[in-house]
């Protein structure tokens, strides 16, 4: 399968071509293909077993794959070599996983400084670095705790944290909040969507929640036996899924928290400039309660004011029953 980012005006940031990984006679990836953009968030899902947490480790060459090309900023990073691949693991990546994997024996502040000194900063700078950092991820105050002193939430904004401290460019994040409680999950994908739209990085995010993936992605990339089987925005997969699993694995998604306002629209009326308008991105939750209330239609436009289409009360009403599938009203 071939990912395009021809809509995209940002330049590719990672390039994945075809790339396969084997152990022995058994593939776990198959000839995956995927385009991210520079400052693009993009959510890899599927099941246990689909190929995700392999793919993320080959783009850091900790695993080393089969065959294919991954092309970070237009370099081939198979072709690099170790001292190369060093350099940028420790300069333009930074990772996150499930298991916070902090060292038990550090402070907070000395475990955010880890990476920066191994980098051979010198100490001040450093801590420098690590206290902007404890700042950014709201860790203020607890510069001298040690991990079991933190409670798991707090744990992972130290994750955070010290994968952020080497100011990468691109962000590898392997189900990072999976291990949390339901609240601090909500909590830390909060966070994480706060912190992107401060530093905009380009986020590989690997979740088996489509509700998560949701909330954070740009674009979703759905995985089964080792490869992409659609690529797309949230909307995209839930109004075109284009296999079966993907229908299925979309089927109990809270559509008005996915749908768009142009999404569930028809053609505009001679009275629609005198509707209430709702700019076509405008999730359907967010206004579901308000054109109920009304009883009338209303406007849809475009992100310059322009009106484009028409949405019914109807059409939102058949959408939260669970009666319309996709086609407008």
């Amino acid at each position: 399968m071939t990912d395009e980012l021809a809509d995209d005006p940002r330049p590719p940031k990672l390039i994945i071509e075809r790339v396969r990984k084997a152990f022995g006679s058994k593939t776990v990836l198959d000839d995956v293909s995927l385009s991210v953009a520079e400052h693009e968030v993009v959510c890899l899902i599927g099941a246990s077993g689909s190929g995700k947490s392999t793919l993320v480790r080959c783009l850091s060459r900790l695993i080393e794959p089969t065959s294919g090309e991954l092309i970070l900023d237009g370099k081939d990073l198979l072709k690099a070599s170790e001292t190369e691949l060093i350099d940028i693991r420790r300069h333009k990546m930074g990772m996150v996983f499930q298991h916070f994997a902090l060292l038990p024996h550090l402070t907070v502040l000395e475990n955010v400084a880890f990476p920066l000194s191994i980098q051979g900063m010198d100490k001040a700078a450093c801590q420098s670095r690590a206290r902007q950092m404890i700042e950014l991820v709201s860790l203020t105050g607890r510069e001298h705790h040690f991990p079991s002193e933190l409670s798991g939430g707090q744990q992972q904004r130290v994750g955070i944290a010290r994968s952020l401290a080497v100011e990468p460019e691109i962000w590898f994040l392997d189900e990072p909040f999976s291990a949390l409680d339901p609240l601090i999950r909500r909590e830390m994908q909060n966070e994480l969507i706060r912190l992107q739209s401060v530093l905009q990085k380009t986020v590989i995010f690997i979740t088996h929640d489509f509700d998560e993936a949701i909330r954070l992605a740009d674009r979703i990339a759905i995985m089964k036996d080792g490869a992409i089987i659609q690529v797309g925005t949230p909307e995209d997969l839930v109004m075109n899924p284009a296999t079966d699993y993907v229908a299925e694995f979309t089927a109990d998604v809270n559509r008005a928290k996915v749908l768009s306002a142009r999404a569930l629209m028809g053609p505009a009326s001679a009275r629609a400039n005198g509707l209430t308008k709702i700019e076509g991105r405008t999730k359907v939750e967010s206004f579901a309660a308000s054109i109920v209330d009304s009883a009338k239609p209303y406007a849809v436009t475009d992100d310059r004011g322009r009106v484009i289409g028409e949405i019914s009360p109807k059409a939102v009403i058949n959408l939260l029953s669970g009666k319309d599938r996709g086609a407008p009203v």
